[in-house]
């Protein structure tokens, strides 16, 4: 089935935010289900590859219900979540204020995270800003990739990394298809079950068929100006992790 909240051109971005509207209250349980649980491990694994610094400051964009910022803050670092959803920024702020209220250790009053409501194509920061940039599963929801790339490259500092975590899109032609087969039959099932809309979760599939492969992505960065760029696949390219610098 074809869904209703994907729009190439201008409509994009109005029914990216709709959708993330209908699904947030149920985000992160559908996230668990839908992935067995091993989203959580693919944000370790991005996180691992970091190697945040305390006091270095952070954005995590498209930051959705908060998971990549907060375990960022819990590191040290001086962290922005920035997404244009207030309903999902909202749900960030709940988790974590709750962690706030059951900080007890001394290390944990350095936590320092913030939440805005912002454009990843328009970041409302200087140039120069941020040692880190972190985006999960951001990239295939932007109205202009190469703009969200270019302005991400903007506010890096000098020697600054990029991480980003997005569905990819598997080589191997038998896995692709089993893969887009799994996305086809059952995210939409899930969409109805937990959201009651199943053109929420038929999203997916559609945005990843018109999102560029990995190495296209790639290609992007490094006509837009980031280096020593590294394509991570996980899980046959089902997931992929975009490691890159700012020269």
């Amino acid at each position: 089935m074809t869904s209703h909240f994907y729009k190439p051109g201008e409509q994009r971005a109005a029914k990216v935010g709709e959708l993330f509207a209908t699904i947030a209250r149920r985000y992160d349980l559908i996230n668990d289900i839908q992935s067995f649980g091993l989203h959580r491990s693919w944000k370790r694994r991005l996180l691992r590859l970091a190697r945040p610094r305390p006091g270095q400051r952070a954005l995590d964009l498209c930051c959705g219900t908060g998971d990549i910022a907060l375990a960022l803050a819990r590191q040290g670092m001086d962290v922005v979540g920035l997404d244009f959803s207030p309903p999902m920024l909202e749900i960030a702020k709940q988790k974590a204020d709750r962690f706030r209220s059951g900080a007890k250790s001394v290390q944990n009053l350095n936590f320092k995270v913030e939440f805005l409501c912002g454009d990843a194509e328009q970041i409302p920061f200087p140039a120069n800003t941020f040692d880190l940039l972190t985006v999960g599963y951001g990239l295939r929801n932007l109205a202009d990739l190469d703009q969200g790339l270019r302005d991400m490259l903007r506010v890096a500092k000098p020697g600054g990394q990029i991480l980003a975590l997005e569905f990819g899109k598997p080589e191997n032609p038998l896995w692709r298809t089993f893969y887009f087969t799994y996305l086809k039959c059952f995210l939409p099932i899930f969409g109805k079950v937990f959201c009651g809309n199943s053109a929420a979760y038929a999203y997916v599939l559609e945005s990843l068929k018109n999102y560029p492969a990995q190495q296209a992505v790639a290609a992007k960065m490094r006509d837009l100006g980031w280096q020593n760029i590294r394509v991570l696949n996980i899980l046959g390219g089902t997931m992929t992790i975009h490691h890159a610098e700012k020269p």
